[in-house]
């Protein structure tokens, strides 16, 4: 059983600090090249679906199952076999999807600036005309979704995450406030932390009663069907309980392929209340007369159904699921007992929320920089780039290989440690 850091004297920390300091220099002197900054899939990943891109050839019939020629303008809904099959990966029905693009987060940032410009619906004020409003960002949470935020001049608030989803206590509170006008919310694998809300945080959100009519909760289902385990989280239907609470307008939710067959080249779409696809859709006919319904067209006959997507996304796991067994096995051997970090093995997505001790994660950051390790910028998990803490690090481990992965994750667990040392002697 290893001995926690802090019990250690401060001779004995000066003793661990030059062991610490001549390894590093070491993995300084190896000249690496390593990146595990962002969420990217491998090039195996990215092999999966190359047979995706030979299912429309010269030969074949483009036409949607209405007799629409794909190649031409139109149908700025999807084609319709595309709407049901975003619609089964939503549990919603087709009339409740819009296919978009290659991008989820550009059919979000779209939507924010919808509402900032012109309300939500028509029957509501732009957000742009009531003031300084608000966003509730549940924390650690994704830095391209607090990015779209800060763009519009949104005031973004830290929600602290559990093992169940965001402080639904502090939410309820918050939401007395009318200008507060939304949660961002990645609701299953959350990015970084893996976590998937609970039933009973899902039935609150839908319960909830916010000051503002016009609030929204953003439902960035990114990693849907994203599994590692053999035994995947479950994620309650929201859009089916805000129903029956009576809010059908309050849930907008995002998804698409993009980790699924290629992040450049996939197919995005939003689920959303009969009232909302109109508003979407009314605005959306002045930004395009359509989107590419050759790609709808051509993953719809690659997977068919969910069944087919689901299979899939095995391969995938099977490939990602090493990684994440290494990294988790290697920061477990190095860094288990001492005291200075805590992270866990999520049962699917694309990180692992990794947290240092308090003070020093820039300085882990940094240190992996010197030594040729890219991590994703310490603090880039919270709004506005400020961890209060300075102790989350996102680790990104699908784009290396298994052996760089293994490198790069001893390098991390190396440079913690000596982090902590460092601290602890400050402190001393």
């Amino acid at each position: 059983m290893a001995m926690e850091l802090k019990s250690l004297s401060a001779q004995e920390l000066e003793r661990e600090k030059a062991r610490l300091t001549e390894e590093y220099e070491a993995y300084c002197a190896k000249n690496l090249k390593l990146d595990m900054s962002r969420g990217k899939p491998g090039k195996d990943q990215l092999d999966l679906s190359m047979d995706l891109l030979n299912v429309l050839n010269e030969t074949s019939d483009c036409t949607d199952e209405n007799g629409m020629d794909c190649r031409n303008y139109g149908v700025p809904a999807g084609i319709p076999e595309c709407r049901r099959l975003f619609a089964e990966l939503f549990e919603v029905k087709p009339e409740n999807i819009i296919v978009g693009g290659n991008s989820s987060l550009n059919l979000m940032f779209d939507y924010i600036s919808q509402c900032m410009t012109h309300g939500v619906d028509a029957q509501h004020e732009p957000w742009s005309h009531q003031g300084k409003v608000k966003f509730l960002c549940p924390v650690p949470g994704y830095d391209r979704h607090f990015a779209v935020l800060e763009y519009f001049g949104i005031e973004m608030i830290n929600v602290p995450m559990d093992d169940n989803g965001p402080d639904m206590d502090l939410v309820e509170k918050l939401i007395a406030d009318p200008l507060v006008k939304g949660i961002y919310c990645v609701p299953k694998y959350s990015n970084p932390g893996g976590i998937t809300y609970s039933d009973e945080v899902v039935r609150r959100l839908a319960a909830m009663q916010p000051a503002a009519e016009d609030f929204r909760i953003m439902w960035d289902n990114a990693y849907c069907v994203h599994e590692i385990s053999d035994t995947p989280d479950e994620l309650l239907n929201l859009y089916a309980e805000c129903v029956k609470a009576g809010c059908p307008d309050r849930p907008v939710m995002f998804a698409s392929t993009s980790k699924i067959t290629f992040p450049g080249a996939g197919v995005s779409a939003i689920a959303a209340s009969e009232n909302n696809v109109q508003a979407i859709l009314h605005r959306m006919s002045f930004q395009t007369i359509g989107h590419d319904k050759l790609n709808e067209l051509r993953h719809v006959r690659y997977f068919k159904n969910l069944d087919g997507i689901k299979a899939h996304m095995q391969k995938h796991a099977a490939l990602i699921r090493p990684k994440f067994a290494a990294v988790n096995q290697i920061l477990t051997e190095e860094l288990s007992g001492l005291g200075i970090a805590d992270w866990k093995l999520p049962n699917g997505g694309y990180f692992i929320s990794f947290n240092v001790m308090p003070g020093c994660a820039k300085r882990v950051v940094a240190l992996c920089k010197q030594a040729g390790v890219t991590l994703t910028g310490a603090g880039a998990s919270f709004p506005y780039g400020k961890d209060p803490d300075d102790t989350n690090i996102r680790i990104a481990p699908t784009l290396p290989p298994v052996h760089e992965l293994e490198t790069a994750t001893k390098l991390l667990a190396l440079c913690t440690k000596l982090a902590a040392v460092e601290k602890l002697l400050e402190q001393a």
